[in-house]
């Protein structure tokens, strides 16, 4: 599955492949807000697989190349401002943006396969475990925290919700020891955060529904409270009625029908109509004929095909297309 980005994170990938002069001629029209949040996606940014780039030239209108794009980092960064602003000028916006850009302290394990991050935290105390996960992009905990004994995802869990913040001697310590470990043990594949319980929300967020299910069933049996709170910030399913009929048909053109007419197989009746009355007749025919042609399915496909609708939906808020009301206030499409 292709890379979940950010607007900026894309937009910084579609200027690496341009080349230095053309993304130079672009970002010359940017402000110095945007020219910041940019650079400092360019100077993180690594080498993207082609599934990824593919997905995000598409979105931009332009042909997919082939193989990798030209790594991004602190030299293309420096390269690109001085093409459009000069030496002086480029060293201005990297002073200004070095605490920004400065290397994370987990650095290491950005583009270590979850499975193999996994390995590396094996016996390690669920406190240190729950410190590198805040400190690593909510995907890549995911993946990470889905390998994880069920006990321990749950210990886990609950401290990264309680976490409100580590010294950076102590964070410095444990990613030092950790990386004499993993000499030996990490190949490279994908980084950032802090703890808290949005930084929980968003690792649960990336996981699979059955992830998902284990994680909050977990976290419930060790501190209902804190899983209410945690379920209350999460998007699901059936919280498709709180969208506005405008982003429900966003979300529609990134859905196959199939995989829609699983998910609404057994739905409240209130989700399926708020989808079916924002789809034209045609659309809404094809939708409920493929429906009954279903016939039983079971659960788990179900969970599955509504998992992927609210991954779409997660991805449109991720990139600023959709914006999901978590506590009763309009949204908003832009």
């Amino acid at each position: 599955m292709p890379a979940m980005l950010t607007g900026t994170q894309k937009a910084a990938l579609v200027l690496i492949q341009m080349g230095k002069g053309p993304a130079a001629g672009v970002m010359a029209q940017m402000d110095e807000q945007e020219i910041d949040q940019i650079t400092t996606e360019i100077t993180r940014m690594r080498s993207v697989d082609d599934e990824t780039l593919k997905e995000v030239l598409n979105e931009f209108r332009r042909n997919a190349g082939g193989g990798f794009v030209p790594e991004g980092g602190m030299a293309y960064a420096k390269k690109l401002l001085e093409e459009m602003l000069g030496p002086e000028g480029a060293a201005e916006v990297l002073a200004r943006l070095q605490s920004r850009i400065q290397v994370q302290p987990f650095e290491f394990l950005k583009d270590a396969d979850a499975r193999q991050v996994v390995s590396l935290l094996n016996g390690e105390h669920p406190q240190t475990i729950a410190l590198v996960l805040a400190h690593l992009r909510p995907e890549h905990a995911s993946a990470i925290m889905a390998g994880l004994a069920p006990d321990i995802r749950a210990i886990v869990a609950h401290r990264i919700a309680l976490m409100d913040g580590a010294s950076p001697d102590v964070v410095n310590l444990v990613a030092d020891q950790l990386k004499r470990k993993a000499t030996n043990l990490l190949t490279a594949r994908e980084m950032t955060a802090v703890g808290g319980v949005q930084p929980l929300v968003e690792i649960i967020n990336k996981a699979d529904a059955a992830t998902e299910k284990l994680i909050l069933e977990g976290l419930s049996e060790k501190d209902s409270d804190l899983a209410d709170q945690i379920r209350q910030l999460m998007f699901v399913f059936s919280d498709i009625t709180l969208l506005e009929d405008r982003a429900i048909q966003l979300v529609m053109r990134g859905v196959e029908t199939m995989t829609l007419a699983t998910a609404l197989k057994g739905a409240e009746d209130a989700v399926r109509d708020k989808i079916l009355r924002n789809m034209s007749e045609r659309a809404r025919d094809n939708l409920v004929d493929e429906i009954d042609m279903l016939g039983p399915v079971r659960m788990s496909m179900v969970e599955e095909a509504r998992s992927s609708v609210v991954q779409v939906i997660r991805g449109l808020e991720e990139s600023g297309e959709i914006m999901i009301s978590r506590d009763g206030e309009d949204e908003y499409v832009a």
